[in-house]
Formats: C-alpha cells, structure tokens, sequence
C-alpha cells in the first residue's frame, strides 16, 4: 500500500491508503505500484486515479501540478482538483466549476477595464494641463 495525498493551496483534498495511483503528466500516462522505484513529474489538467485499499476506483479532476513519490508516500500539489464518487458527477462538478470560474473572469476583466479607462482618463487629464 502507499499513502496518496492530494494538496491543494489552501488545504489537504485528500489522504487515503491506495494500491495504485495512475495520472498523465506531460510525456504522458503513468500508473505507480507500491514497489516502484521514486518518482517524479509535471502534471497536466486531467484525470488523477487510484484504486483504493479495499479494490474500489477513486478519481479526481486535477489542474496542472506535480506528482512526487517518494517510498510509499504518493504526493500531488495543485493549484485546482475535484474529487467525484464516480466520473459522470466528476465531469458535472468540474463543468459547474468552469462555469462560475468563467464568470469570476468576467466580472475581474470588467473590472480591470474599468480601472485602465480611468487610468487612461486621468493621463490625459493630466496631460492636457501641462500643454
């Protein structure tokens, strides 16, 4: 067995007992086994997987991170991930996700819009009284 632990910035999404933990970095897919030899590799957004003590299969959306195994301790930091019970409420949770992150994008580009306008106003305000 080997310990995964998945860290997020803010906090521990997960750490379970696991058998085998399979992911794709940017060569591509790997799967890891207990006795393989340490690793390590760059993630790329996709689908991180293991199959849990007791044989059941466990997966998570993931974004770009690093995988590093070191004895029997499995560890993947991510700036992002969802955990699902099974991959069709995964891909549903990671859609929802993209959604709301979506519109947090929008409502900062409108904001970043709105206080380069001002910038610019105020340049040429300024500006204007030097001539």
């Amino acid at each position: 067995m080997m310990t995964l632990k998945i860290l997020l910035p803010s906090r521990v999404l997960l750490e379970q007992e696991v058998a085998k933990v399979s992911a794709e970095a940017l060569n591509g897919q790997f799967c890891l086994l207990p006795r393989h030899i340490d690793f390590a590799a760059v993630l790329v957004p996709g689908l991180l997987g293991w199959e849990t003590a007791d044989g059941q299969e466990a997966f998570a959306a993931v974004d770009r991170g690093t995988l590093v195994k070191c004895a029997d301790q499995v560890s993947v930091s991510v700036s992002n991930a969802v955990q699902g019970p099974d991959l069709g409420s995964l891909k549903k949770t990671v859609e929802e996700r993209f959604e709301q992150e979506d519109e947090r994008k929008k409502t900062v580009r409108t904001a970043m819009a709105k206080i380069e306008a001002g910038f610019v106003r105020k340049f040429v305000e300024i500006h204007g009284r030097r001539k």
